[in-house]
């Protein structure tokens, strides 16, 4: 019988389609490579990793998986849930539940974490061998920022593709909450698109690293100084300070700005205008 096939949500096909194109590149490991970025926001990871800022890691008290909202929730409303959205992306071979063109029963996985081929069955002792791994864990980035969002962020960011990979279960488990200071995955040859998309999450969604954390994702993109930032993520737009006000030369011209009366510390601001030294000036 031939598997059902279902539509993939448009932002799956995008990252399904950058494995394609990666495939033929150079670098430390091509089943992630991204399509190529626009104009403009071309970038590799080893650049984007200065623009991810450095801090302490705050307590992790308060976290709980509950307040990143209901596991793999249907956030783009196309009918199937997040985990199976992600297996129906990174298997091949996807067979689906008879009657449903959702539910992901089997398939291949080609794992990135040990570059083993896993067989994936759904069911009791058997789902367990899959797992869909937070690249940027939840409890990390708890630690690192997302106290501070509210729900409809960490809802979004725990279902994130971006930030979302079908993986070996025991090496995911291995991994628990980690960051790259802690644990990389085993097979070296992916070490590099593995934390080049631990950077482009953080950078996408504003969470930090620590100075050991920094340190070691350095040390690895290091080693392949062109890999690029998975799906072409730009770097934050550098903010140029608007120049200076220079001082009002006179009443006349606080006036022809709009700017009457004015006040010690507003822009423009010159002693000169203040007669009766009340820090209001050009009051009539």
């Amino acid at each position: 019988m031939h598997p059902r096939s279902r539509p993939v949500p448009r932002r799956l096909l995008v990252t399904a389609l950058a494995v394609v194109v990666g495939s033929g590149l150079a670098g430390c490991d091509v089943a992630d490579e991204p399509a190529a970025a626009p104009p403009g926001t071309e970038s590799s990871a080893l650049q984007a990793l200065d623009s991810v800022p450095v801090r302490g890691r705050a307590p992790r008290t308060g976290y709980d998986r509950d307040e990143f909202g209901e596991a793999w929730a249907d956030t783009d409303r196309n009918g199937c849930d997040t985990r199976n959205d992600v297996l129906a992306r990174d298997l091949t071979a996807v067979q689906f539940r008879p009657g449903s063109d959702c539910v992901v029963v089997s398939g291949t996985l080609a794992d990135p974490y040990s570059g083993r081929t896993i067989e994936f069955r759904r069911g009791e002792g058997t789902s367990e061998a899959v797992q869909i791994d937070h690249v940027v864990a939840l409890s990390d980035a708890w630690q690192k920022g997302a106290q501070q969002w509210d729900d409809a962020r960490r809802t979004e960011f725990a279902n994130d593709p971006l930030n979302l990979l079908a993986v070996d279960g025991p090496l995911n488990q291995a991994k628990g909450d980690s960051d790259a200071a802690t644990w990389l995955p085993p097979s070296r040859s992916y070490r590099c698109a593995y934390v080049a998309r631990q950077v482009a999450v953080k950078l996408e969604y504003g969470l930090w690293m620590t100075a050991a954390e920094r340190d070691a994702a350095a040390s690895v993109l290091g080693t392949c100084p062109d890999e690029p930032l998975p799906g072409g993520a730009p770097l934050p737009a550098q903010q140029t300070p608007p120049p200076a006000q220079q001082p009002y030369p006179d009443c006349a011209a606080v006036r022809a700005a709009g700017a009457a009366p004015i006040r010690e510390g507003d822009p423009g601001w010159n002693p000169a205008l203040d007669g009766d030294g009340d820090g209001v000036g050009c009051e009539s």
